[in-house]
Formats: structure tokens, C-alpha cells, sequence
């Protein structure tokens, strides 16, 4: 029997979903993140591949905009809910899949596509770019001390129930957008990602917990969400503080939530994972070898309307370059690309015909994009290559920006 692929249809998506856990392992997700993410489904930019009444593979998109460098919001599909069935492995339904959805992306007028990966090899061949890293971190707080900025103490703590305390952390998120290339704008119902609080998040931690950070005049100006996981040795007390959102407006209101979680009693250690690379807090503690940071790709993206793609962000220096592109899954974007950016950073995007100064892949680009991977890098390892003596310095220092770029969570 031959494969269909089709637009999933709203009486589809548990069979759809079921497949989707079967494809990650078989764990079922608790009843509570099912219902977001079936609240958040886009059904139209969500396809099924069937044989027979069988679910075999599947691949979904949310309607993003992406914080880019200069503090514009792109038009990004978010990739999601990518799975094949491990009967149907090695047959091309993912090469299918991302055909597809590349397509109707580029119909659609997204000029970005942007994913995480729960395999890094896979989706290199289909153009995607390591555009993020994370940073996890494990802080000894018997051992470490913080270092804070003046005016920490001014700053008041408050303990919110998660739920009474959401529009003020949405207010310092939608904030900090334009600060940090990488973050996605909240869509409607996003927000209640954050508290997504079932047994099986906890792994044996408490519920969910907020504090929120006050400055002198009264306002929110941060927030930490996070979980307490009592332990014991025979020496006493070794709890653990498991964060699961920290955010914050000024350094004052920052340290002050850092401080907060190091000092919780009955506790030695502080957890935190997915936080922004080059996150503040390495310079707050005493000893950063007794926080472990360990660093992960996150975010991947792909350009899919090359033009579009680089004139939609900004760029730290004028620039005149040309670029020699390689894309084969989407061949619209291949060949040359003369890349001029202005004094004040905006960008011109068009096809030339003059001499090339750079080659690379669309999958480099993509790594570029936001900033946090230099094309110099990318050079040093043979995957941009310089023609025109002087090119290569010129563009890496206009993609690069001035912090890392984030994801904040997952989707």
C-alpha cells in the first residue's frame, strides 16, 4: 500500500500524537501537556503521513516571530512534532516531510524555519544550522559564593503563586525581546508553557514555585521560576533547586533572584539548564569551576528565503559582500548574493553577477544568522571560504552581535 501524506484534520490528532510518543520512546506525556499541545496545534501547518489507518510519520510547524539581531521580530516557522515510525524507517518519509514543509514555508512567506533537534545529525543535510547554544549549570552553593552589583539589596522579593504571578513575568519576557536575538515572541497560549506543572516534570522536586524581583518604584523587574528536591546524606541536608525560568530587567533585580535560589535552606546545589550561553551569572560566582557549565547546541535555523532572511536583520557594521551559496534541498536559494548593509545597520539582499568574496552553505548562514557563531569560526573549520583577501573579517564582524543568542524554551 502506498504512503499518503496529508494536513492532519482535527479528529486525527490523538492518533496523530500517539505516534508522535511512539516515535520518542512510548512515555506518555501527562493529560496536562497533552492539552496544550493540542490547544496549540496549528492544524493546517500539521502533516500526517499514513498507511493504511497507520500514523508512520509527522511533522508540524507554529506560527513564530523570532528576535533577530537589532531587535526586529522575523516571521520563523517553528518545526515540531517530527517523528517516524520505527517500522517505516529508511523508506524517505522524512526527506518527504521536510520537502513539504519547506515548501508550504516558502509559499507561506516565512523566510526563516527554525527547529530543535533531539538528533544534531539529522537535519544538517536539509539546510538547518547550529544558530544557539545552552548553557546548564550545577552551582555548589556550599562552596560558591555571589558577588553582587550595587543596589541588590534595595530590590524586594516577593513569593507569587505561579498562576497570580503570570502577567508580570509575560511584561519582563516581552521586554527583554528586543535585547537578545534567538527568543520567540508569545503567541497566544504559549504563555502557559511556563507552568506546565505535572508529577511527571517534578521527578520528585515540589511543585512549581515563583518569586518575583521588585525595584525601588515598586515594579516587577525579574523573575525565577523553580522546583526545591529535598535530599539527605548522613552529613545532613543536600537539597537540590531545580530553575526552570529566570529573567530580569536590570543587574540589580538579576543578581538579587540568583542570591535568592543560592541561599534556599536545606539545599547545597542550584540546577539550571537552557540558560543563555554567555549568562551573567559566570561573573557573579566566586568559583565558575564549581558551577560545572556545560554548554549544548539548541536552536537550529534554516534560511528559506535567502534575500528575505538577510534583509529582515540588522548588522553591526556596513558591509559590501558577495556571496557564493550552496542549497541543494531548496535550489531557489543557491548561487550569488550581493549583501550591502548600511551605516545604520539595515540591509539589501539581491541576486549579482560580480565576483565572489565568500562561499559557504545555506547551513552555515543559518548558523550565523543570529549572531552567535562568527563566519570567522565557520572559516577556521573549512566551511565558509574566502576568495577576496579582507571579506571574511569584514562579514564576520557585521553578523556578529554583542550577546549570545537564546532560546529560552523549548516548542
Amino acid at each position: 500500500m502506498a504512503l499518503e501524506t496529508r494536513v492532519l484534520q482535527a479528529d486525527e490528532w490523538d492518533v496523530w500524537y500517539d505516534h508522535l510518543e511512539l516515535a520518542f520512546g512510548g512515555v506518555p506525556e501527562s493529560p496536562e501537556e497533552r492539552e496544550l499541545y493540542k490547544s496549540l496545534t496549528e492544524l493546517e501547518r500539521s502533516l500526517a503521513v499514513w498507511d493504511g489507518e497507520d500514523c508512520v510519520g509527522s511533522a508540524g510547524a507554529f506560527s513564530f516571530r523570532l528576535s533577530a539581531p537589532g531587535g526586529v521580530l522575523v516571521p520563523a516557522a517553528g518545526v515540531t512534532m517530527v517523528g517516524v515510525a520505527p517500522t517505516h524507517r529508511r523508506r524517505g518519509v522524512l526527506t518527504s516531510l521536510m520537502r513539504r514543509q519547506l515548501d508550504d514555508i516558502r509559499a507561506g512567506g516565512e523566510p526563516l524555519a527554525v527547529l530543535t533537534a533531539s538528533e544534531p545529525a539529522i537535519y544538517g543535510r536539509f539546510g538547518y544550522g547550529t544558530g544557539t547554544y545552552a548553557l546548564a549549570l550545577e552551582i555548589d552553593t556550599s562552596r560558591v559564593r555571589l558577588c553582587v552589583p550595587p543596589g541588590t539589596d534595595a530590590v524586594r522579593l516577593r513569593l507569587v503563586e505561579p498562576e497570580k504571578a503570570l502577567a508580570d513575568c509575560e511584561r519582563v519576557y516581552a521586554a527583554l525581546l528586543a535585547r537578545r536575538p534567538g527568543m520567540p515572541a508569545r503567541q497566544p497560549g504559549w504563555e502557559r508553557q511556563g507552568l506546565l506543572d505535572p508529577e511527571s516534570l517534578r521527578a520528585g522536586a515540589s511543585p512549581l514555585k515563583c518569586v518575583l524581583a521588585e525595584g525601588p518604584d515598586g515594579q516587577v523587574a525579574g523573575y525565577a521560576r523553580y522546583r526545591v528536591k529535598p535530599e539527605w546524606e548522613l552529613t545532613g541536608a543536600a537539597g537540590k533547586v531545580e530553575v526552570s525560568d529566570l529573567d530580569a530587567l536590570d543587574p540589580a533585580a538579576y543578581a538579587a533572584l540568583w542570591r535568592y535560589l543560592c541561599g534556599i535552606d536545606l539545599t547545597t546545589a542550584v540546577r539550571a539548564t537552557g540558560r543563555p550561553a554567555d549568562d551573567p551569572v559566570l561573573h557573579l560566582v566566586s568559583d565558575v569551576r564549581r558551577c560545572r557549565p556545560n554548554p549544548r547546541d539548541a536552536l537550529y535555523v534554516r534560511l528559506v528565503d535567502l534575500g528575505a532572511a538577510l534583509e529582515a536583520r540588522r548588522y553591526g557594521t556596513s558591509l559590501d559582500v558577495v556571496l557564493e551559496v550552496e542549497d541543494a534541498f531548496c535550489p531557489w536559494n543557491e548561487g550569488r548574493w550581493r549583501l550591502r548593509v548600511g551605516p545604520e545597520g539595515t540591509a539589501s539582499c539581491v541576486r549579482s553577477a560580480d565576483p565572489v568574496d565568500l562561499e559557504l552553505s545555506v547551513r552555515d548562514l543559518g548558523s550565523a544568522y543570529l549572531g552567535g557563531i562568527t563566519l570567522t569560526s565557520l572559516a577556521g573549520a573549512g566551511r565558509v571560504r574566502e576568495l577576496r583577501p579582507g571579506a571574511l573579517a569584514g562579514a564576520s564582524r557585521a553578523f556578529a552581535g554583542d550577546v549570545a543568542p537564546w532560546l529560552p524554551h523549548g516548542f
